[in-house]
């Protein structure tokens, strides 16, 4: 999950940074409503922080102008000015969550969770397939009532790819959701989170295939795809995976129940 944070106060905003970091997302900061406008009409992001009170650009023309480009981006609103007005507006802007400063970083996290759900369709808490069960309020995995233990990174592909379930999802889109302004991550880092991932998921009997030139997508529960068969590492030593030949569909469409892999 990648959040940013557009905050004025250095001290506020590093505090917030450091918190959510430690909870497994990816945060970029902005301390102008300029540079705000600019990120969000470049970057993805899956949650806004946003302060009202931002110099060169208000936080309330930061929200107008991210609701005229049809953008449904969950955005929680800070501010130090508790007004009745100034809530409406943001709300009538299409805020979707309210904090008045000071507050509890417990509770801004936990609106950051419920907000994060809601952006990514709003289901229950728990999310299970098959016998693999994510808790989305905990950041929790399980198989078979067994805790995996995953790295930040594993648990964000694990996230992307239960939101899109049977779904193709791109090494670009998992780098936007997963990494920070100013790091570099490369292709082959994609295949060896997906790897890590993919080899303590399969005792839950959820496959993920790869769809070769495209991407990634976590296997629906009725499809009968044929056991991948034995493939040797490539030259550059990344791991061997599943792999798709036959025709396959955009990435905004479901791959096809009989893909094929090897």
């Amino acid at each position: 999950m990648r959040i940013l944070i557009a905050e004025d106060d250095s001290i506020l905003a590093d505090g917030l940074v450091r918190s959510l970091r430690r909870s497994g997302y990816a945060v970029d900061h902005v301390k102008s409503g300029n540079e705000a406008d600019a990120a969000l009409s470049m970057q993805t992001f899956d949650l806004l922080i946003l302060d009202l009170g931002l110099p060169r650009m208000s936080g309330l023309e930061v929200l107008r102008r991210l609701r005229a480009r049809n953008s449904a981006l969950p955005v929680l609103i800070l501010t130090a000015v508790d007004s009745v007005d100034e809530r409406v507006k943001a709300l009538d802007l299409g805020a979707d969550d309210y904090m008045s400063k000071p507050f509890h970083l417990n509770e801004l996290e936990a609106r950051v969770r419920a907000l994060t759900r809601r952006g990514s369709g709003g289901g229950p808490a728990l999310v299970r397939h098959g016998s693999l069960a994510y808790d989305q309020v905990g950041r929790v995995a399980s198989v078979n009532d067994q805790v995996l233990e995953l790295s930040a990174r594993e648990l964000g592909v694990l996230e992307i790819l239960l939101q899109r379930i049977g779904r193709l999802v791109s090494k670009e889109q998992l780098v936007d959701h997963l990494c920070e302004w100013g790091e570099e991550v490369s292709n082959n880092a994609i295949e060896v989170y997906v790897h890590r991932l993919r080899k303590k998921i399969e005792p839950s009997g959820v496959r993920i295939i790869t769809v070769r030139g495209l991407g990634y997508c976590l296997e629906k529960p009725a499809t009968n795809c044929a056991a991948p068969a034995s493939a040797s590492p490539s030259a550059t030593n990344t791991p061997a995976e599943p792999v798709t030949n036959v025709p396959v569909p955009p990435p905004s469409a479901d791959v096809a129940a009989n893909a094929r892999p090897k």
